[in-house]
């Protein structure tokens, strides 16, 4: 985003300047297919991307000029444009994005890039039939600011549960405690991370980002799975831990995790036991776990995290 220059703006009754703090602009969710028919068996990419950028539009603000202003329209033309020579990942369509808008037009200094992605299966492995995958959705955002290009990558909604493996006690308990300990419960959430790639492995334009995509999406269920659960919070460290161990090019992994609760159901006024089996599955309300799990040394921030609501 950027700010005006000091000394512009208005001046109000007492004295103070009124003046153009940080803004963007673009289109938001446009919503891509792109079939590829190069061969009998067809392939299909579903995207929702947004556009938004950033530099000189003072002026559109400030007096209604709009000699800068590149429509909203014609970013959304682009994207279709763009995609008529391949998608590919979504970082990579989102960094030949970028790469337009900030090489076509002198006045837009960087901007705001941002894709989800939708999964298809073959129906019986058909050539040219499909359905919606409703696991996770795979995410992407690309932020170019001072000339330098950040990536954060990320999934949402990949539903996960462990059926034992998972206790909770040794909690303070006050007057306000109803909650039982347990060293035997259902352990389920839905996975939301995402992941920063280190500026310089960016740079050098050679990360292939759906094999890594993959391979993280990998760790991120062998932790869940694999470790023995005292609580979410130390789950959700150990999935982030073996995320970074596997990818050095990723300086820092975001996840927020919804504890979906599992109660017990009471049958025995119905004459019946139950060991564990029936349960009453809670929408709301539910314990909201959030966390950063980073490399030593790494600063606790990041200018493109601004662009990230919802994570911590």
């Amino acid at each position: 985003m950027t700010a005006t220059a000091a000394d512009t703006g208005t001046t109000t009754n007492h004295g103070t300047k009124i003046v153009l703090a940080k803004n963007q602009y673009g289109k938001a969710e446009v919503r891509l297919v792109k079939i590829t028919r190069d061969t009998a068996r067809h392939q299909i990419e579903d995207l929702n991307v947004t556009s938004q950028l950033h530099g000189d539009f003072e002026a559109a603000h400030t007096e209604g000029d709009n000699a800068h202003v590149v429509p909203t329209d014609t970013q959304k033309n682009t994207v279709f444009g763009l995609a008529r020579e391949g998608v590919g990942s979504p970082e990579a369509f989102l960094v030949r994005l970028g790469e337009h808008f900030t090489g076509s037009f002198d006045w837009v200094t960087g901007g705001r890039w941002a894709a989800e992605q939708y999964t298809w299966d073959r129906i019986e492995d058909h050539d040219h039939a499909f359905s919606r995958n409703m696991s996770e959705v795979r995410t992407a955002v690309l932020e170019i600011a001072d000339g330098r290009q950040d990536i954060l990558a990320g999934l949402s909604g990949l539903t996960v549960l462990k059926s034992t493996g998972s206790e909770f006690h040794g909690f303070p308990v006050d007057q306000y405690t109803t909650l039982q300990e347990t060293t035997e419960r259902i352990l389920a959430t839905d996975v939301n991370a995402r992941w920063r790639y280190n500026s310089d492995a960016v740079a050098a334009g050679d990360l292939d980002y759906n094999a890594i995509y993959a391979s993280v999406r990998t760790q991120l269920l062998r932790g869940f799975a694999n470790t023995h659960s005292l609580a979410l919070q130390q789950t959700m460290f150990e999935m982030g831990r073996l995320v970074l161990e596997a990818h050095p090019e990723i300086e820092e992994i975001r996840m927020s995790l919804p504890n979906k609760h599992h109660f017990l159901v009471d049958l025995e006024p119905f004459g019946q036991d139950n060991p564990h089996e029936v349960f009453f599955a809670a929408d709301r309300p539910y314990g909201l776990i959030e966390a950063t799990i980073q490399r030593e040394g790494v600063a606790p921030t990041h200018p493109i995290w601004e662009n990230a609501a919802g994570f911590c």
